[in-house]
């Protein structure tokens, strides 16, 4: 299984209340929205956008990935009112190993309703299914506990702490580890 094999048409993934799919331009707005939120972007590898003009510059970066069949992020739209409310992607995949980390965000507004978790369950099970992974894994600052909930949440262990595992924002961060293995799905 190749990177291309997925990623070359990043599938449409569908759960009770979200649809997993590729980001637009059309969905700078409610990125922006998000992503210019610095309660948002404490617990993520990427900084604050400060204008609408930074995420326009994310989507096309995306939109360049999706269409050289490079790992991209699906977009999360919530059924109820249409909104692009935050992404969830494989943000690495070693197909020789059979292994991936999976890693997310969510618009503040609807945290807390278990989102997050409903589509970390969708991609975990199309890891296992479709990517013939064996082990997808997940990282977060020790600190942020909402992760957390959502790593277990998803069916994942934990495994330990990475001390010093992430130079981000000017500091070394200790992170807890996470995974999950296909025969535990």
């Amino acid at each position: 299984m190749k990177v291309e094999d997925i990623y070359g048409d990043l599938p449409r993934l569908e759960t009770d209340r979200l649809i997993l799919r590729k980001m637009t331009l059309e969905d700078a707005e409610d990125i922006y929205l998000y992503g210019s939120d610095e309660e948002v972007s404490k617990y993520v590898t990427w900084n604050t956008h400060q204008s609408l003009s930074d995420t326009k510059g994310f989507v096309e970066f995306i939109i360049n990935q999706y269409e050289n069949s490079q790992i991209a992020p699906w977009g999360m739209e919530y059924k109820e009112n249409g909104k692009f409310i935050g992404t969830i992607d494989f943000v690495s995949w070693e197909p020789q190993h059979k292994t991936a980390e999976i890693g997310y965000v969510l618009s503040k507004q609807y945290w807390g309703k278990g989102l997050t978790t409903e589509a970390a369950r969708e991609i975990i099970s199309f890891g296992f299914k479709e990517m013939d992974l064996v082990r997808i894994q997940a990282k977060c600052f020790v600190e942020n506990t909402a992760s957390q909930r959502v790593m277990e949440k998803a069916g994942m262990s934990f495994e330990g702490i990475i001390r010093k595992g992430m130079f981000l924002k000017g500091k070394h961060r200790d992170l807890r580890m996470y995974s999950i293995i296909k025969e535990e799905l």
